[in-house]
């Protein structure tokens, strides 16, 4: 079984015991959160239901640094600067009836 879960403007597509990173959630280390479920299947078919999926946070980290650098040439014009999106590692317990 997998089900298709909502996070920060994204879709991930997960199984239960799976660990996922994904953009900063509220809550401390070791909290459990729910996020929507779209959709999920099993061996019945697919379920649009109205479901949630039960996560456990493990960890608050930030990603690798970007650079972004622009110019514009003859005009004497440049600029460098950086940015470290802020994320979490987290584990999916249970997807489950959003009732």
């Amino acid at each position: 079984m997998f089900a298709v879960v909502k996070s920060g403007g994204k879709q991930y597509r997960v199984e239960e015991g799976q660990e996922l990173v994904v953009d900063r959630l509220d809550g401390e280390v070791g909290d459990t959160v729910e996020l929507p479920v779209g959709f999920s299947v099993d061996e019945g078919g697919f379920d649009l239901g109205e479901k949630n999926a039960r996560v456990e946070i493990l960890e608050h980290l930030r990603g690798d640094k970007i650079y972004v650098y622009k110019y514009k040439p003859k005009k004497d014009y440049r600029k460098k600067t950086g940015h470290r999106q802020e994320l979490t590692r987290v584990r999916v317990l249970e997807v489950s009836d959003g009732s």
